[in-house]
């Protein structure tokens, strides 16, 4: 049976202030992108979903961001050096590898949070930084990235085992991006068209665009994000569609050995 992850941002919140029901998605995906504390996230929620996610045996991995707790990591914040932006991932990744080490639940991948992914998907220089950091941490985790983007590239060109990721609630552009969230129609709510859009990626390997254009793709991991509006029920929705289309959820980090 083909296998396929659907993976969540998660372990957002901060102090008292909760975002998304972690609980629930949990039970319901294999993949779990956790904050590291500069968008959401602090110490003891990085803990807590490393935990909840450890007793369900759910693979997490680090999601580092802009130090933007404010903007919650949605703002593109320029003039940052890439020297600088590669000590920030560092410094994030290796915040969660030791609680989720302290947790014996290691995490097996990084995916870039919000604006920096958007920055570094087109910015070839930025993406090389990130890259970097991964590499500097431990070179065995997967780098979780968008297909058409500089980060892929990058990634590939510095021997990182890649694990592509296609999103279920938002639209795309014609050149393989993620539609500006200031454009109309690029957070898809609507559960009906979020599920369609996932099984034309995977029945016919492509990503229908916003203006008409099918882009192929090999995806790897499919994403809900855990603040979109009716997440929970939409991860659920995906998860049925799949089983019913005989495709299985099983965790991206499964495949393939470490590199040397």
């Amino acid at each position: 049976m083909r296998s396929v992850d659907l993976n969540c941002d998660m372990g957002e919140g901060f102090g008292a202030w909760n975002m998304g029901d972690d609980t629930a998605m949990l039970e319901v995906i294999t993949t779990a992108n956790i904050a590291c504390g500069f968008h959401g996230g602090d110490p003891v929620v990085m803990r807590d979903t490393i935990q909840a996610a450890r007793d369900r045996g759910v693979a997490i991995g680090a999601h580092p961001s802009f130090m933007d707790l404010y903007g919650f990591g949605r703002r593109r914040i320029g003039g940052e050096r890439p020297e600088d932006i590669e000590a920030q991932l560092i410094y994030q990744i290796g915040a969660i590898q030791a609680v989720a080490h302290a947790e014996g639940w290691p995490i097996t991948h990084m995916k870039i949070h919000g604006a920096l992914s958007n920055m570094a998907a087109e910015d070839g220089t930025l993406a090389e930084a990130c890259v970097r950091a991964v590499k500097a941490v431990d070179p065995s985790l997967f780098f979780v990235t968008l297909p058409y983007s500089e980060t892929m590239r990058a990634a590939e060109k510095a021997g990182l085992r890649i694990a592509c990721e296609v999103f279920a609630d938002r639209s795309y552009s014609d050149t393989g991006a993620l539609a500006p969230r200031s454009q109309p129609g690029s957070v898809i709510q609507d559960i009906g068209q979020s599920t369609d859009q996932v099984l034309t990626m995977l029945r016919e390997g492509v990503i229908p665009t916003l203006g008409g254009k099918r882009l192929p793709v090999k995806a790897d991991t499919i994403c809900v994000h855990g603040d979109t509006p009716g997440a929970v029920d939409m991860a659920r929705a995906l998860r049925d569609a799949l089983k019913a289309e005989g495709i299985a959820l099983a965790p991206f980090a499964e495949k393939g050995p470490a590199p040397d």
